[in-house]
Parts: structure tokens; sequence; C-alpha cells
């Protein structure tokens, strides 16, 4: 391992061949959920990888059962009552997105569990995405009772289309992988034991090719994805706003009792 990957505490790296960099979410105790410093540490990695001269292709899993929980509870409602950590978590929600759009080398998800949340927005924004069939995915913003920001309005749509994408993200219903693959959500749903293979068999095949070709390719699609920037803006904007308001503390509240949540009736927006 070089030194440019040292220091970090909850991401695993290995290199299960030459110029390949295995990541994986290591927190496997809370299902991979990131508190203040995975989040961090999750956000700015990229930079790390576009500028590691030694890679070409990158695969991020999760450790153990799940791909990422999304955002620790602890820290969810640490946001809700400190507007200086809430700033912090806006800028790098935002940093997350585009540092993985601009990331040179091509980034391939590999999702062998659940997938919520910031650890969502690494799975779906990966330029290949492989879900294994047991797996479930959801946005559950608006179940928490924030908008749905993250990554959901500057990608969802694109992927799978706006009437989709307003069902999923509305309702936070869970699709499973291979309803995810059917919509387009997804590139590819393997059988689970399936799933660390095909990720590498893809990697293997991507590293193998021409490496500014791929890059460029990947650089032009996702001008797709900058075109939608002040879209997302927009999107994780509101979802800060709502961090400081009433449903998100019933949200979290439900969440922690296992209950439906009740949420206040709200203003006539």
């Amino acid at each position: 391992m070089t030194k440019r990957y040292q220091g970090y505490t909850h991401l695993l790296f290995e290199y299960p061949q030459e110029r390949i960099l295995k990541i994986t979410i290591n927190r496997p105790d809370r299902f991979n959920a990131l508190d203040e410093v995975g989040h961090h540490e999750l956000t700015y990695v990229w930079r790390e990888v576009d500028d590691d001269p030694d890679i070409d292709v990158v695969i991020i899993t999760g450790a153990g059962r799940a791909f990422s929980a999304g955002g620790d509870l602890d820290m969810v409602e640490q946001i809700t009552e400190d507007f200086n950590l809430r700033v912090k978590i806006w800028k790098e929600a935002k940093d997350l997105v585009y540092n993985i759009i601009n990331c040179g080398k091509p980034i391939i998800s590999a999702i062998n569990g659940p997938a919520v949340g910031a650890g969502l927005v690494a799975g779906l924004l990966a330029d290949i995405s492989i879900v294994a069939k047991s797996v479930s995915i959801t946005d559950g913003h608006t179940r928490l009772g924030v908008a749905a920001g993250d990554h959901a309005a500057i990608i969802w749509p694109l992927l799978c289309g706006m009437a989709k994408a307003k069902y999923y993200l509305l309702t936070c219903d869970r699709l499973s992988g291979e309803e995810a693959e059917r919509i387009g959500l997804v590139s590819l749903c393997v059988e689970d034991d399936e799933l660390q293979d095909k990720a590498m068999e893809v990697a293997r095949k991507l590293q193998q090719g021409a490496p500014t070709a791929i890059r460029w390719t990947k650089y032009s699609l996702n001008n797709w994805l900058r075109m939608a920037g002040p879209i997302y803006d927009t999107s994780t904007a509101l979802e800060m706003l709502g961090f400081g308001g009433p449903e998100v503390r019933e949200g979290v509240a439900a969440l922690k009792e296992k209950r439906k949540p009740n949420f206040p009736q709200g203003p006539n927006i």
C-alpha cells in the first residue's frame, strides 16, 4: 500500500490486480453507516484516486452484509442540532457528488448489500454499477423528513426516467436488485456469489482498454451531470434546510423507536 492511502480509518484499500484499486467501506458493525469521519473520507478519497498515477480503475464495495447504510443516525441527529456541522456536511455532500463526477478514473460499484444515503451516492454515481440480486436499494430522505438531496436529483431521472425517479424518491419504496436493473437505475444485476468476480471482470476489461479514450468518454458523458448541477445544488440546499425543521426530528425519532413517523402539518409552500 502506498503512503497515498495511509491514515484512512473507515476505508480499506487493496490491489486485487496491478493498477486496479479496490476500496471497501469498512464499518460492518454499523452496516457501514458513515459517521463524520467516514463521510469526510468517502468525500475526498476521489481526489486522491484522480491524482494517483499508479491505478487505472477503481472498485468500491462494502464490508460484511451491507454496502452502506447511509449517514450514521447519531450524526444525523447532531446535524439537526448543530448549524456548523450542518454547513460542513452540506459542503461535503456537494463535494462528494462532484468529486466522483470529476474523477478521471472509471469507477465500478459492487453493491453487495443495503445501499442508502451517502453510500448510495457512490453506488449510483459510479460509472458502472453492479448490484447483487438480494440487495434492496432505497433513497430514504423523505422518510427521514428531508428533501431527496445527496445525489438523487442529478442522476435518478437520467438513469430511470422522471416518472420512476419521482415515484421512488417521493415514496421511499425499496427496489430489489433485479428491479433496479430493469428500470435502468444500475448497470447490471448478478447473483450474490458472482458480484465481486463480475466487478473484477469488468475492471480488468477497462484496465486493458485504451486509458485516455475511456477517461475522455467518461468526461464527455458526465457533462450531462454537470449540466444538471444547478438542479442538484438546489436539492442538497433544500435537504440541509430541512435538517433545521420539525419533520426531520420526527423522522429521526421514528427510526430510533422503530415506528412509522407521524409528521407534523407543514407550511403551505
